[in-house]
């Protein structure tokens, strides 16, 4: 008799969130998703949910984690923040914040009652286009 490797039963709570989003809920994408919104509200890199896969036994390939972060970008289940040129933060908090971006160790916060912030004399939005958001990042250094 063949014995066949059993696999965990996929988080319910991730399936309907793909679903939902109009995303095909593959088994990286649960895992992922798993992953991301667990423990509610968080900031990744992608390296970082990379290296926290592999460390929970998730075979996965860093291009994979990348390719289905944007997916869930494109989808609204995340929000891109960009800190620098180089660096780029996947947020689970999709509703309107800022942050703070704390240069001396990498980490991104929400700026608590951010919502309130108001950011004057915003140019007109080029013809044929629309202003979809403006991001706010505080970059702050230890004293």
């Amino acid at each position: 008799m063949m014995r066949r490797k059993m696999r965990e039963t996929p988080n319910e709570s991730a399936v309907t969130r793909l679903r939902a989003a109009g995303l095909r809920p593959t088994r990286q994408r649960n895992e992922l998703a798993d992953l991301l919104f667990k423990d509610g509200h968080r900031h990744l890199t992608a390296e970082a949910l990379h290296a926290e896969a592999v460390n929970k036994g998730i075979r996965v390939s860093l291009a994979t984690v990348y390719n289905t972060l944007h997916q869930f970008t494109a989808a609204n289940l995340l929000r891109q923040v960009m800190v620098d040129a180089t660096r780029s933060y996947f947020d689970t908090n999709t509703t309107e914040h800022q942050h703070f971006y704390y240069e001396d160790d990498g980490m991104l916060a929400d700026i608590p009652g951010s919502e309130a912030i108001a950011v004057d004399n915003i140019p007109e939005a080029p013809e044929g286009t629309q202003v979809a958001r403006v991001d706010v990042v505080v970059r702050l250094k230890r004293q």
